[in-house]
């Protein structure tokens, strides 16, 4: 019964995620890798060399690790806790009896709709300096126009922007469908007893919405730690590398110049080990306050 889906997850994710292990156990790039030219068939000549790309790599030596790392990790939590914060308080408005709410469910929706490089290349020609909408925007009314993605600190609040835009829908999508599922006398019972609209808020509300707040969190982590489009179409990871996360940094390893196949698949491996170690913690955390909750 589960042997269709064991074959197909062995070729989808186990064989890649495999090959991927073990080009980071060696020196392969695409000088040594097999190809072909012409009517010539060259044999693949790299070398098994251990953990040597790992050593390279986390030991600071090859040194765009750590930088990319610090601000892989500042990237990941302005944007999740803003997704949190602002699709929760998204979600406690369109909670409430309002008139035309499922227009503005609508709306609001519409950025998880589109996807992401077409957010992104619509963003581009929003936020570039020379004609850009927001720069004509701000000389119209007597400001300067800024180069929104030409400089590093510029460029990086930009992205945080765009992916912000882009992942808010989901976050509120999902805390209103947990909303939906908080009972309603927990409510009328909490304000018969004198509580403050903030203590409902931390006494009912949140607990309530533990179980999807998780969740979404997690998911969101992981999407956002790995989100190339945004960075890839809308900087390309520049000023200079100022805006590069870890996986961009990887896919430029693999597809830019020459190619080095083995410190992508490094970074690769780095970069899910990471996902899994925090995955993991985080359930256990997770676990630990619900069963505090309910002792």
């Amino acid at each position: 019964m589960v042997a269709p889906v064991v074959a197909v997850l062995s070729v989808l994710v186990l064989y890649p995620l495999a090959q991927g292990v073990y080009l980071s156990l060696t020196d392969a790039d695409e000088m040594n890798s097999a190809r072909t030219i012409g009517a010539n068939e060259i044999p693949a000549t790299y070398e098994f060399i251990g953990l040597d790309n790992y050593v390279d790599i986390l030991s600071g030596a090859e040194g765009t690790f750590y930088p990319r790392l610090v601000w892989t990790l500042v990237w990941t939590v302005t944007c999740v806790t803003l997704h949190y914060s602002l699709g929760l308080g998204l979600a406690m408005l369109l909670n409430r009896a309002l008139r035309g709410r499922g227009l503005y469910r609508m709306l609001l929706i519409l950025p998880w709709a589109v996807p992401p490089f077409v957010a992104a290349f619509g963003w581009r020609l929003i936020l570039n300096d020379s004609g850009g909408v927001l720069n004509a925007v701000l000389t119209t009314v007597g400001i300067p126009g800024v180069d929104w993605l030409g400089q590093p600190f510029t460029a990086k609040v930009s992205v945080i922007l765009v992916n912000v835009w882009l992942g808010v829908p989901f976050m509120m999508v999902a805390l209103l469908g947990g909303l939906q599922t908080v009972p309603h006398d927990l409510y009328e019972a909490a304000e018969v007893d004198g509580a403050s609209p903030w203590q409902r808020f931390r006494a009912v509300t949140l607990p309530g919405l533990r179980p999807v707040s998780g969740t979404v969190i997690l998911l969101g982590t992981i999407w956002t730690f790995n989100q190339f489009p945004v960075i890839a179409m809308l900087t390309g990871g520049g000023p200079g590398g100022a805006t590069n996360i870890l996986v961009t940094e990887a896919y430029d390893r693999a597809f830019q110049g020459i190619r080095d196949y083995a410190g992508a698949a490094t970074y690769g491996a780095i970069i899910a080990s990471m996902l899994v170690v925090f995955a993991f913690f985080y359930r256990r955390w997770l676990d630990r306050q619900t069963s505090g909750v309910g002792t």
